[in-house]
């Protein structure tokens, strides 16, 4: 990161726990039965948060929640202007037929990647229902997409940047608006 951006801290490590806390809570007040439950990430920091919603519903229910990845690359209808990246491998690890799967994703802007996290989804089989955590909603939506469960909302302006970051992979953890 340039010296020169200034960086503000939207969610501080202790903030952010206390948020994947409170999500946890809601998504076993909503799902009936956890053993039915698929969190599913989406690249790339939705991957690692699911990882951490994983452990924190296992800390309070017991339960271990399977853990899946979904790459929407190219299931996306704006390639051209997000570009691309490495992609990641696609990984359901059980059938999703009659299953509640919740994409998680770190920040939800426009709607278009969780549009093609849905589609690509599709792929693999008919869920029974389809929700959606975002650790932060920042609006600008271009779909009618909105999370079930959300952390934070945060407006922004178009030119902002939201980062997740988290100590497994970053050596830090926050939100931070750059």
């Amino acid at each position: 990161m340039p010296n020169n951006t200034r960086r503000i801290v939207i969610l501080s490590e202790v903030q952010l726990r206390k948020t994947v806390s409170r999500l946890t809570s809601q998504i076993v007040e909503k799902v009936k039965s956890l053993d039915n439950l698929l969190l599913v990430g989406i690249p790339t920091r939705g991957i690692d948060l699911a990882k951490v919603i994983e452990k924190e519903l296992m800390s309070k229910t017991g339960i271990k929640v399977k853990t899946g990845i979904i790459d929407p690359t190219f299931y996306r209808d704006d390639q051209n202007r997000v570009g691309t990246r490495l992609i990641k491998a696609t990984d359901i690890p059980t059938p999703i037929e009659k299953k509640e799967i919740l994409l998680i994703d770190d920040v939800i802007y426009t709607g278009r990647t969780i549009r093609a996290a849905m589609d690509a989804l599709n792929s693999w089989g008919r869920p029974k229902r389809v929700m959606l955590l975002a650790m932060v909603d920042r609006g600008h939506r271009e779909l009618p997409i909105q999370p079930d469960f959300c952390g934070k909302k945060v407006p922004t302006r178009k030119n902002e940047i939201i980062s997740l970051r988290l100590n497994s992979v970053d050596n830090e953890e926050g939100v931070f608006l750059e």
